[in-house]
């Protein structure tokens, strides 16, 4: 990494505790300055607005989270074989998940997403390499068209970590019987066609 990425990914590592801690609305350059300890001169020069700080601090959020998940998915290639092995693995990833200012950073930026159409192709992006995890983890254990049910995996998830971070209790309780209900809707049903 350059000296320059290595600014970069410093910068947006503070937006995104800057944001967790005060919301997107409390995103100042002076404020994400100070947090990265570095010059308000730098922060500009790398970053020429702050949609483009929000869209790349989401970007690098979820692309080191999603490439540890995707790891952690490529080293049980196999292994998994039924259920109860994949809901144990989804409450490991869960329970392993970031839990701080950054991750309530990173979904104050999906939300700011949801005003803000300049950011919904990185929160497109960003959800497009979590369901591709649980595309893989659903294709170990059979499902015929694994992306129909990975939405509803990565929702789940989601909403779990959401929960987690909202109460500030890191319980994964429930996640385990909720993945098996996902599991028994997929593995029962057929594909519905469009506008049926």
């Amino acid at each position: 990494m350059t000296g320059g990425d290595d600014t970069r990914a410093r910068i947006l590592r503070a937006a995104l505790r800057v944001i967790g801690e005060a919301g997107v609305a409390g995103l100042t350059n002076r404020r994400v300055a100070k947090e990265a300890g570095l010059s308000l001169g730098s922060l500009t020069y790398h970053f020429a607005s702050q949609t483009e700080l929000l869209r790349d601090s989401l970007l690098l959020f979820v692309e080191e989270e999603a490439a540890r998940i995707t790891a952690l998915a490529d080293s049980l290639a196999g292994s998994v074989t039924d259920i109860a092995q994949a809901a144990a693995v989804v409450e490991q990833i869960t329970s392993e998940l970031a839990f701080g200012r950054a991750e309530i950073g990173a979904f104050e930026v999906y939300i700011q997403a949801g005003r803000d159409p300049e950011l919904h192709d990185a929160a497109r992006r960003c959800y497009d390499a979590y369901d591709h995890v649980a595309v893989t983890v659903l294709g170990m254990l059979g499902i015929a068209e694994p992306q129909r049910a990975a939405r509803a995996v990565v929702a789940l998830i989601s909403g779990m970590q959401l929960r987690r971070l909202a109460t500030g209790a890191p319980d994964t309780a429930g996640i385990a019987d909720a993945l098996l209900l996902v599991y028994a809707g997929a593995a029962a049903t057929e594909p519905v066609a469009p506008g049926a």
